[in-house]
């Protein structure tokens, strides 16, 4: 519905602005997507007067303005089997536009600074994440006993390296961007540091040097050391998880992830697993993650333990800063591994 060649000053213009930008580019593909369908949300919602949004000129542009939008594509309304009206909140999609309506407005201000206003009527529009008295949904967070389900079916539909890289994010609480996207064969027990594991957070810029023995020699994380000492006989460089089933289509293994930081096809084989594995269907790689830092609440780490294991930067998740040490990861691997002992599941 967007012109071809929308009018100067416009909110379709705005778009165009937008996605012509260096800033576009550097954005992942999975978030390009979701800004294009919140600015097409936006854009094409049919005003009084029956023409588009994106058709008015953004100098007109109030904050009460955007705000009746928003309130109008909270709610969307269809008929039933029955025909009878119903009316259903999508206030994750249209709190999804807003973000890229005021993304585009700010990056369209340092482009075209002459044309578009300073004032950006889509900032501090204070979005809720949930309807006012609705409950916070829960994340899935995956058990030990469905990590050890979910790796038995992967190894059993031979992708092993996904199996690898479920253990990876447990023990690691690494975000699957970095899991498939940052981590190379060159970080993990190099020439120089054979002991350590570099560990970049991609989301933060955070990166670390985490121990992998404890101070008499022993291993602190065994299974996964040794299905990755496995990787790196085999692998001289690059990233360490790629497509290395056995039925994969390319001749060569692929990396799970894209140029365009795509991820899409991992999860599709991610849920084949899950389902495989018979584990709940809500479940994701990410899961997975999220029951590692349940193992280490549930282990009685500390605030400061937990910061140095999960890198926080800032104190919006653990209030309590503290300096990470090589100690302090030590400690917290003991303190994860001596809460399973209880538990009658084992890797193998």
């Amino acid at each position: 519905m967007v012109p071809l060649s929308p009018a100067p000053g416009t909110f379709d213009w705005l778009v165009r602005v937008f996605k012509s930008h260096q800033k576009w580019n550097e954005i992942d593909h999975k978030t390009q997507r979701l800004y294009d369908q919140g600015l097409a949300l936006f854009a094409n919602y049919t005003l009084k007067d029956g023409s588009r949004a994106g058709s008015k000129q953004i100098s007109d542009f109030t904050k009460g303005f955007v705000d009746a939008i928003y309130a109008k594509l909270l709610v969307v309304e269809h008929k039933d089997a029955a025909g009878s009206l119903v009316r259903r909140e999508r206030r994750r999609f249209a709190n999804a536009a807003m973000t890229a309506c005021r993304r585009a407005w700010f990056v369209g201000q340092r482009a075209e600074e002459a044309r578009v206003p300073i004032t950006n009527p889509f900032s501090r529009m204070g979005l809720r994440t949930r309807a006012p008295g609705q409950p916070a949904q829960p994340r899935p967070t995956a058990t030990w006993d469905e990590l050890v389900a979910f790796r038995t079916a992967a190894k059993k539909l031979q992708y092993s390296s996904i199996a690898t890289a479920a253990l990876l994010t447990w023990e690691w609480l690494q975000r699957e961007e970095h899991v498939f996207g940052a981590f190379e064969i060159s970080h993990y027990r190099p020439k120089e540091r054979p002991g350590s594991v570099r560990i970049v957070h991609p989301k933060n810029g955070e990166e670390a040097w985490w121990p992998l023995f404890d101070e008499t020699g022993e291993a602190l994380f065994p299974e996964l050391m040794a299905e990755l000492d496995a990787i790196k006989q085999t692998r001289l460089s690059g990233l360490v998880f790629r497509r290395d089933h056995p039925h994969r289509k390319s001749p060569t293994p692929l990396p799970w992830i894209t140029d365009r930081k795509d991820l899409r096809y991992l999860r599709s084989v991610v849920k084949k697993i899950v389902v495989a594995a018979g584990l709940r269907n809500e479940l994701s790689f990410t899961s997975f993650r999220h029951g590692g830092f349940t193992e280490g609440a549930d282990s009685d780490l500390t605030d400061a333990e937990l910061r140095a294991a999960a890198r926080h930067r800032t104190a919006h998740q653990l209030p309590t800063y503290a300096k990470r040490t090589r100690k302090q990861l030590i400690v917290v691997s003991k303190k994860r591994r001596q809460q399973r002992t209880g538990t009658t599941t084992s890797l193998e």
